[in-house]
Parts: structure tokens; sequence; C-alpha cells
């Protein structure tokens, strides 16, 4: 795994998650694949295997640069910015 500043720059304690599912799947009445977490406000979206992508698309609105796996037993953070597990 990589460091990047924008981990650096994350805020501590870690944000709570806002919901447990990706909420914008669930008003498009669709399933989402595996779920991400925002690291800088706490958005829970869907992966890029969905089929709306929200997490991605959250970052592109946001600029919220690092989120990390919202599934059980999994802890890996992904930057969005630097392209990388961080």
């Amino acid at each position: 795994m990589n460091e990047c500043p924008h981990v650096a720059a994350l805020p501590h304690p870690e944000v709570a998650p806002l919901s447990e599912t990706c909420l914008e799947c669930q008003a498009a009445g669709s399933h989402p694949v595996q779920l991400r977490l925002c690291l800088e406000c706490g958005h829970v979206g869907c992966c890029d295997s969905s089929p709306f992508q929200h997490a991605t698309a959250h970052f592109r609105e946001s600029s919220h640069p690092v989120m990390r796996t919202f599934e059980p037993g999994e802890s890996w953070r992904w930057c969005f910015v630097d392209g990388s597990i961080v």
C-alpha cells in the first residue's frame, strides 16, 4: 500500500457512515454490488462494478479523494486522485 498526502488530511477519528447502503441505488431501484465509504464525509456508494458507480460519482462531484471498502472483513482504502490503494 502507498501513502499519499490525501490520507494524512483525512478527519480523525474516521467519519461515521451516513447510511448502511447506497441510497442512490436504493432510490433508483438498483442493487449495489459492493459498498464504498467516503472517508471525508461518510457517504456510502456502490463500486464501479455496480451499474451506476455511485462511489466514483461522489468523488467526481465532491473531490473527496479517499474511500475505503464498506464490506465486512475488508479494510483497504483507495485514493481516487492517486489511482492507488493507500
